[in-house]
């Protein structure tokens, strides 16, 4: 089983990161938050933010096949990886900095995978 649930949820979790990932751009180019229509009309009309939704709603569909096909218990941890990838995202777009202590949180998570998986 975990065969055929694991390159859906991965693919799930790429969605999940993507979305992310382009949110950040695009709340990065409409400036400083505010509770304005100004503000709101530029974050509506910015390609990345409207990106992200894209990934969120074909992440949200793949989700819904995933928790109907699969066992909850296995596919729910299963979305972990997303914090993994979000790891992985963060040094390769934004050219962050990870400690030790995040590496070391990436591997546990990865282990914790790996025992559902069995």
């Amino acid at each position: 089983m975990i065969l055929k649930l694991f390159p859906i949820a991965l693919l799930q979790c790429i969605l999940l990161t993507s979305g992310q990932v382009l949110m950040k751009y695009g709340l990065t180019k409409v400036g400083d938050f505010s509770f304005t229509w100004d503000y709101f009309g530029r974050l509506f009309t910015n390609w990345q933010f409207c990106c992200c939704g894209l990934c969120y709603a074909a992440g949200s569909i793949l989700w819904m096949y995933i928790i109907k096909h699969f066992p909850f218990s296995m596919a729910y941890p299963m979305v972990s990886l997303s914090y993994v990838m979000g790891m992985f995202a963060a040094i390769i777009f934004f050219n962050e900095h990870v400690p030790l202590e995040r590496w070391i949180g990436v591997f546990l998570i990865l282990t914790g995978c790996v025992l559902i998986a069995k």
